[in-house]
């Protein structure tokens, strides 16, 4: 080996080689290597793997077009002994909350010197997740992050290599675990990091630093029992105390309903109101009304046809809502058969957007374990949907020209462009009995046309998103909800 480093350093002066005087493993051996570079960004790649002809052509391409990028990456692949590709990692643009459940960014991976220098480089204690405590720290100092949305590294599979499974190096997990608590206090937060079902990423559960008050908002037109259930459930299992429920009642015509709201604004009259709207349903003008006629410093907006089945649900929505930079949060949602009704939005879905993953079991881990893991999304479905009030207030509300479609997608859209990241967690699960209400939202010719009309003004708004929704890889088929590859991509 050294015969051959040699032979090559002579052969190209631009190979630089250092032979270290005692094995300091992949962390002192990378940081000797650091001190070699004379570039101003620096690739890093595993000594067994490959990275494309194309590769750096790319990467500079990326650098011109943004030249404040301090961090750069591509997508992925696997390549095995016999030379066939497999395994394509199309990733998502920039998305903080996902690097704390997996190191997504994985390879090809480049990094501004001045920015490694910056954060001492790689630490001794962490082989086999180096490279992600590096990301960790360098992704605090940060946010001119690039993704480059074409596969420019090739993983090469073998024996030894982690390519090969999860379980070949169980060493890497326990040094990301300890990446991760590091994380949580250098950043102030606290939570416990627990490993997901066969060494898949990470969750945090994440501590509550104050209990605010959480105002659930809850539109209605009778269907008593569904109501009943969806407010039965949250009063029973729920562990979080701090809550109020407002009920909207939105044109409803039964005694039932009228009973049943009688008896339970007495029953528990500090946890529960109700107001009557008797305006044609507009669902984003009901949002709005709730949202004035409430004080909690969290807004959950939550469908009358959904259940809640375990007691952190709220616990753990306010614990990611608290966290500023963060913006909706939405939750898994389960059909009574429990497969997936919603795992996150994806904007252009069908034309306009739709469900990531809709109709997968729940224990599937989907693209990547992109159904087990938090993760960014544009958007997130209203049917249980978390926010500060004051992010709510700062977008202004939701658009009241939205009045049964598109108007939570719309929601969020308006707060990522404010700067928030939405985030789905699928540690919260609620069953979500959808449009069991009022049915389809567009069965008759009057809400046909309306449907019409919400889309056109969608596409209007937001035609720049659903050409190119940025945790949505443009590789990725628009036509599925299971994150297949688009084959004329």
């Amino acid at each position: 080996m050294k015969k051959l480093l040699r032979a090559y350093a002579v052969k190209d002066k631009r190979i630089q080689v250092v032979f270290r005087s005692e094995n300091g493993h992949i962390s002192a051996t990378s940081n000797s290597a650091l001190e070699l570079v004379k570039g101003e960004y620096v690739l890093f790649m595993d000594h067994d793997d490959l990275i494309t002809q194309n590769c750096l052509w790319e990467v500079v391409k990326a650098i011109d077009a943004n030249p404040s990028a301090d961090i750069i990456y591509s997508d992925e692949d696997k390549l095995d002994e016999h030379q066939f590709h497999q395994s394509a990692y199309f990733k998502p643009d920039w998305s903080p909350d996902h690097l704390l459940a997996s190191n997504y960014i994985g390879h090809v991976c480049v990094v501004k010197k001045s920015l490694i220098d910056t954060i001492g480089g790689f630490r001794m204690g962490y082989e086999g997740s180096q490279d992600y405590d590096l990301l960790l720290r360098a992704t605090e100092h940060t946010e001119n992050i690039v993704h480059i949305p074409k596969v420019l590294y090739h993983w090469r599979i073998h024996q030894l290599s982690a390519a090969a499974g999860e379980d070949v190096k169980p060493y890497a997990y326990i040094a990301a675990k300890k990446a991760l608590e590091d994380t949580l206090d250098r950043r102030g937060l606290h939570g416990k990091v627990r490993y997901l079902s066969g060494l898949r990423g990470y969750r945090i559960d994440f501590e509550i630093k104050r209990f605010d008050k959480v105002s659930i908002i809850i539109p209605t037109k009778d269907q008593t029992e569904l109501l009943k259930n969806a407010v039965d459930s949250i009063l029973s299992t729920t562990n979080y105390s701090n809550y109020e429920i407002l009920i909207l009642n939105n044109n409803s015509t039964t005694k039932e309903l009228e009973n049943f709201l009688q008896e339970y604004t007495a029953k528990y009259p500090d946890k529960i109101r109700s107001i009557d709207a008797h305006f044609s349903f507009n669902f984003s003008k009901l949002m709005n009304i709730g949202v004035k006629e409430t004080n909690g410093e969290f807004i959950l907006f939550l469908n009358n046809d959904i259940e809640v089945i375990e007691p952190e649900w709220l616990t753990q929505m306010v614990a990611f809502a608290q966290q500023k930079h963060i913006g909706a949060v939405g939750a898994r949602l389960l059909y009574p058969d429990d497969t997936i009704q919603h795992a996150g939005v994806i904007v252009g879905l069908g034309g306009v957007a739709g469900h990531a993953f809709t109709g997968l079991y729940k224990d599937d881990p989907g693209y990547f374990n992109l159904i087990q893991t938090v993760n960014n999304f544009s958007a997130v479905t209203a049917a249980c949907l978390l926010c500060r009030r004051e992010i709510f207030e700062e977008v202004h509300g939701m658009d009241e020209q939205f009045e049964v479609e598109y108007n939570d997608v719309d929601f969020c859209l308006k707060i990522m462009e404010a700067g928030y990241y939405n985030v789905y967690i699928p540690q919260v699960e609620l069953y979500h009995y959808e449009s069991a209400s009022r049915g389809h939202p567009h069965q008759s010719k009057p809400s046909y046309e309306r449907h019409l009309r919400e889309m056109a003004l969608f596409k209007q708004k937001w035609q720049h998103i659903i050409d190119r929704d940025p945790y949505y890889n443009p590789n990725l088929n628009l036509g599925v909800h299971d994150f297949s590859m688009d084959l004329n991509a």
